[in-house]
């Protein structure tokens, strides 16, 4: 039996990489290949990368948080406008994970206030 899938929003540095790292794996379409989560798709994992991304907002730090939003916002519309993963965008939306995984490591080493 199936069970329903629950966004996971991310609430930790860690989980915010985990779910860039899922992101980066099941892109274009961000569906589970197993078949487990027939509900998971490009709405739900956006859901989770932005949800998360304000869960972290005051870890990121303001300046980072908007670039983080806006790189998010400009990937996904590279995976929606190649969902085939033909033209070229998907590749670009998913250098922008790699570029978005940098800045997270790099708010993780800044120290907390």
């Amino acid at each position: 039996m199936y069970r329903v899938f629950k966004p996971l929003i991310p609430e930790t540095i860690g989980d915010l990489l985990d779910q860039l790292a899922v992101m980066l794996f099941t892109a274009p379409l961000f569906r589970d290949k197993s078949g487990r989560f027939p509900e998971q798709t490009i709405d739900t994992a956006f859901f989770e990368l932005t949800e998360g991304l304000k869960n972290l907002r005051g870890r990121l730090g303001e300046v980072r948080f908007l670039a983080l939003m806006d790189m998010a916002a400009t990937m996904r519309g590279l995976f929606e406008a190649d969902p085939e993963d033909r033209t070229g965008d998907c590749a670009k939306g998913q250098r922008l994970i790699f570029d978005m995984e940098e800045m997270v490591k790099e708010a993780a080493r800044r120290p907390r206030r």
